[in-house]
Formats: structure tokens, C-alpha cells, sequence
């Protein structure tokens, strides 16, 4: 067998025998010779840097297609574990100097997967559990009343205490229960609010599907912002899940039917935009004509779909701030999702949203291209690399000694909050706080539009995140200052 080392820039491999990929959209073979394994890309990426193993890098993991390509190694076994290692968080994307699009290389060898290789049963079932439950609006519902009750009970000593003792999926799945309100998840948006004073753009809101039943104070924030910046905001409750959970896990012809569905819905509006204000959804959204070009019917309606998708913070950015902001004095430490940074190239926008609330001190965090390990399922189905990630990113957000935390994704809120509320290891609390208090707090304190709800229930009926400090989304910072209400605690 000849092959040539994965640091190497000559991967010309010959072929050994039959490709080890279907003939459903394998990895292109010009996409694999792009990349010249010239090792910028190890820096930012997770494993890689956890591990330091070349085959838990995306240089390795290119090298790995090769040789499936090539017939000398099949898509079980080793493939598929470095494979299922990578959190696709797309960190290499930005760092290559080669434009390597390895973002859709993964997007094509995950499904191959999915298809070709048998999982474990314990795996199987864990992710038919996963993707039977959060893609559907009405089931999250459901289990939100049970959820909400247990969030009652864990308050009780004996059920922290079993909670803390439960092994590895089962452990992460409890940990990242986010904060359950009955009154949110059975919330509705209208479907249609208009522009406050003169209207500069129409748009539709895509509501989601988690973050619609658990988020949905995201969502209500987000159209109210849209709104009073002169947006006619239409949210149809037609729409459902868009597919970006499933399409990150290799399910694709899951994903690619939620897609269709989507640009039915809010492809028949008549709007300038149609906006997330979900990284990951945003980022699928904006693929569709990519995924969907070789559907003879919905290829042209994907791609005029996709041109039309904006992230919520390039919306506000383009049309520039016109509603008044109240003051908001706090130190707000700002993560960059992946797929909003990485995925969508959009890591200016958010930055200078949050800029135009006065007052409001942004930083940003070291290490701010290393993912946090939320990944869409991965800190479920991969719960300890992504819990070694969780506590790296957790410890950098210490490092700033921020008021308050804010991100553009409700997986990265969740996983963060679990692991900023971990002590830390110089004995403070879990949000870097010395146990008598510290300027910090007590300016968080003094801040007008802050609340501390330390250890209380939230005003609407929700358990308040374990980590202590504010973690939000950037619309509700801008909302709570446009409105002149207390800002937040989730």
C-alpha cells in the first residue's frame, strides 16, 4: 500500500480498489486536493488541540476521505470515530489559507455515515431519541411540563445529588437542561407586528424549533427589536424545525424535507429578509440552494431562499440604529458561535449592535475561535471532549470578568451556563466571583436594568441559570435598553 504521510502537501494516492463512499454525493475529489496539509488549521481546532492526534484534525481527517476515496480503508472502525470526533464547529474553514471548504467535505462524509456504517445500539438509539424529540415543536411542548417539574424538584438536596451521579449521555443530557417556563413554552408570536414609525424593511422571522419552546423570550425580544428599528415582522406558524440538527448529524434526507418545508412557508412571503436568529439555522438556511441544487424543482427557489437569509445582527447593522437606547452599564463578554462566525463570516455585526446600547463595555474572550463544545448533539452524544471544552471556554470567560455573557445561540447559552456554574479551581464561584463579592458584582448590582435573581425563581415562573451570571442573547441586551426595563438574568 502506498501513502503518504498526513503532514505532507502530496496526497495523489492511487487507487487501491472500490471508493469506500456510495454514489450519493461522496466528498468531491477536487474539494480533497485543495487541501495541502500545510497545518494552519491545527490552532483552531478543538481536537486537535485536545488531543494533539493528526487524525483528529481536520488535515488528518481530509487525509482519512482519501483513503476511503481510495478503497484502502472502509468508513467503519477508525473512520467514523475520527469522523463523529470532529464537532464541525468549521474553525479550519476560516483559518485555511487554501479556502480548503471543509465544511463541505464534513457536510457530505457525515451522511455516508449515517447511510453505510452500523452504529452501536446504545448510539442508535440515543440519537433516534434526540432527533424524535427536539426537530418537533408539539413534542418539546409536551415534555416541557415533566421538565419543568423536575427543575422544581432538583432544588432539593437528594436530587442534586443523584442528578451529579448520573453517567455519561444520561449525566450531559441532565446537565444541559436549559431553564423550562410553561408559560414561554406555550407562548405564541403574532403572526404578523408592525414597524414602529416608518418602515424600512419587511422581514420573516424563522421561530425554530427549540428555540421557539425554550427560547421563546429570544424570539419575542427579537421582534420587538426588528420592530421598534422599523421592520414589519411576520413569524407564520405555519413554519417548523429548518433542518440544521439533523443536517450537522448526516440526516440528510431528514433535513433536506424540513428545507422544502421551510422555503414554502417563508419562501411565499413577500419580504426583504428572511432572519435567524439561531447561528446554526442561519447557517443551513443559507446553504439551501447548495444542498438543494441538484432538485430539478427546488434548486432556483432554494438559491433565491438563501440569498435572502440574513442573521438578525446583519439586519440591525445594515439598517443602523434609529429607536433610542437607555443606558446599560456592564462589562458583556461576547462569544462567537461557530456557525454564526465560522459558518456565516459574521463576527463584526453582533460587536457593533451591542456597541450602539451606551454604556455597555463589549470584550471579547482568548481563545475566541475554539468552539465551546455545544456542537448541535455533540456535547450529548460526545459529552467529555465536550465537557473538557466546555470548562476551557468557561475559564476564559473568567479571565474577563464580564457582568454578563452573550451569545448568538441557545446550545452554546446552555453549554456554557453548565460550565461557567463548574468552580472554578482557585476556589471562587462559578462566575469567578470571591465568596465575599467583588467590584464586579457589585457594579453588575448598581447597573440600572440589571437584576440579580441569584438563587430565585425568574419573573416568569423559569429556574434562572446555574452559573450565577446573565446569559443572553444580544437582542436582549438591546431590547431591554431600547425598552428602559431591567435587563434579563437568561
Amino acid at each position: 500500500m502506498s501513502t503518504t504521510s498526513a503532514g505532507s502537501a502530496e496526497t495523489n494516492l492511487p487507487q487501491t480498489g472500490p471508493s469506500a463512499f456510495d454514489d450519493h454525493h461522496p466528498p468531491q475529489r477536487e474539494l480533497l486536493d485543495d487541501c495541502v496539509h500545510c497545518g494552519f488549521c491545527l490552532p483552531t481546532c478543538p481536537t486537535y488541540q485536545l488531543w494533539g492526534e493528526e487524525m483528529d484534525s481536520p488535515r488528518g481527517r481530509i487525509y482519512l476521505m482519501n483513503l476511503a476515496d481510495k478503497g484502502e480503508i472502509d468508513l467503519d472502525g477508525p473512520f467514523t470515530e475520527h469522523i463523529d470526533a470532529c464537532l464541525g464547529c468549521l474553525a479550519c474553514v476560516t483559518a485555511c489559507p487554501s479556502g480548503v471548504q471543509y465544511d463541505k467535505l464534513i457536510e457530505s462524509v457525515r451522511p455516508q455515515i449515517e447511510r453505510n456504517v452500523r452504529r452501536k445500539p446504545a448510539d442508535r438509539l440515543l440519537r433516534e431519541m434526540i432527533f424524535a424529540l427536539f426537530p418537533y415543536k408539539r413534542r418539546l411542548r409536551a415534555a416541557a411540563v415533566p421538565g419543568a417539574l423536575y427543575q422544581q424538584l432538583r432544588r432539593l438536596g437528594p436530587v442534586r445529588t443523584l442528578a451529579a451521579k448520573l453517567p455519561g449521555r444520561l449525566g450531559a443530557l441532565e446537565s444541559l437542561l436549559p431553564p423550562v417556563s410553561l408559560r414561554e413554552a406555550f407562548a405564541r408570536l403574532p403572526e404578523h407586528t408592525p414597524a414602529v414609525g416608518d418602515r424600512r424593511a419587511s422581514v420573516a422571522l424563522l421561530t425554530g424549533c427549540v428555540q421557539d419552546v425554550f427560547f421563546h423570550r429570544v424570539n419575542a425580544a427579537t421582534v420587538r427589536v426588528l420592530a421598534a428599528e422599523g421592520c414589519d415582522v411576520h413569524t407564520p406558524r405555519a413554519q417548523q424545525c429548518c433542518g440544521a440538527l439533523e443536517l450537522h448529524a448526516g440526516r440528510e434526507d431528514d433535513a433536506l424535507a424540513r428545507a422544502r418545508r421551510e422555503i414554502e412557508v417563508l419562501g411565499a412571503l413577500d419580504v426583504d429578509y428572511i432572519v435567524t436568529n439561531v447561528a446554526g439555522c442561519g447557517s443551513s438556511m443559507k446553504d439551501y440552494g447548495h444542498l438543494l441544487a441538484d432538485d430539478p424543482e427546488w434548486a432556483e427557489r432554494a438559491k433565491v431562499f438563501s440569498e435572502k437569509v440574513r442573521d438578525v445582527h446583519e439586519v440591525l447593522d445594515t439598517l443602523g440604529p434609529r429607536a433610542p437606547r437607555h443606558p446599560v452599564h456592564a462589562r458583556v463578554a461576547y462569544h462567537d458561535a461557530c456557525h454564526l462566525a465560522h459558518g456565516q463570516q459574521v463576527r463584526s455585526q453582533p460587536r457593533s449592535v451591542l456597541r450602539t446600547i451606551p454604556g455597555l463595555e463589549v470584550v471579547d474572550i482568548p481563545e475566541a475561535a475554539i468552539c465551546c463544545g455545544s456542537a448541535g448533539i455533540y456535547n450529548i452524544v460526545m459529552p467529555h471532549p465536550a465537557s473538557e471544552l466546555g470548562d476551557r471556554k468557561a475559564t476564559n470567560i473568567r479571565s474577563v470578568k464580564p457582568d454578563v455573557v452573550a451569545t448568538a445561540n441557545p446550545g452554546c447559552l446552555l453549554q456554557i451556563g453548565k460550565h461557567l456554574a463548574a468552580p472554578d479551581m482557585d476556589g471562587k464561584t462559578a462566575d469567578g466571583r470571591a465568596q465575599e463579592g467583588t467590584p464586579a458584582t457589585a457594579r453588575l448590582a448598581d447597573t440600572r436594568g440589571i437584576r440579580r435573581l441569584r438563587g430565585r425563581a425568574s419573573p416568569d415562573g423559569s429556574v434562572p441559570d446555574r452559573s450565577g451570571m446573565p446569559l443572553l442573547h444580544p437582542v436582549q441586551l438591546l431590547d431591554a435598553s431600547i425598552r428602559g426595563v431591567p435587563v434579563p438574568r437568561t
